[in-house]
């Protein structure tokens, strides 16, 4: 017996329902519409897909290749979730081992001395930006920590979907708020990244 599982996205997120027997498809995945509207100048090229991997991680492991500009969340059985980020401009860019060392929903911002050092524009944002839609940081934050301290690098959302593929930030990994969020709700804390 076999049977068809569509898709639905509601409201509050995308949400597969699955019937008793049913098995679901190794697929490339949409982008997530209901929350934020589609990602406008969004390149297709780095929607989130379901893709083969072939690399060295680990299941439940995390690699951005800057590169290449995209995250793996690496899954079971030679597979992961790929999303396109952006990245840091040249030289601008963690590199190595890293875990999640904590978590944040529409997270706070404030510029580091040597962000504002680099543009000094920057300057008037020294006392923080609150958590919301302008927000640098987007919906979600995860903080990347070495030796139990923070780096100051992020992976994190953004307001800006068309710098998705590209090397603009001043070092963190930015990728769409609708990809943060899916990757925050599957990664936990302790979480391990390689930044290559």
């Amino acid at each position: 017996m076999s049977c068809e599982i569509s898709r639905r996205f509601l409201v509050l997120g995308s949400l597969t329902v699955l019937a008793a027997g049913c098995t679901s498809v190794q697929q490339a995945v949409e982008p997530l519409t209901a929350s934020f509207g589609a990602p406008k100048g969004l390149n297709p090229a780095f929607r989130r897909r379901h893709v083969r991997y072939d690399g060295s991680e680990p299941p439940g492991s995390i690699v951005v290749d800057t590169n290449e500009r995209f995250l793996y969340a690496v899954e079971e059985g030679g597979w992961a979730t790929r999303y396109g980020v952006g990245v840091g401009e040249e030289g601008l860019s963690l590199k190595g081992r890293a875990k999640i060392g904590r978590k944040a929903e529409w997270p706070s911002w404030t510029p580091t001395a040597n962000m504002m050092r680099r543009k000094p524009r920057l300057l008037q944002y020294a006392g923080g930006v609150p958590g919301g839609k302008n927000n640098p940081l987007g919906a979600r934050a995860l903080y990347l920590y070495q030796g139990g301290r923070d780096t100051m690098f992020r992976l994190h959302g953004t307001n800006e979907p068309w710098t998705i593929g590209t090397a603009v930030s001043s070092g963190c990994v930015r990728l769409t708020n609708e990809d943060i969020i899916d990757l925050y709700e599957r990664t936990p804390e302790g979480t391990p990244v390689l930044v290559i």
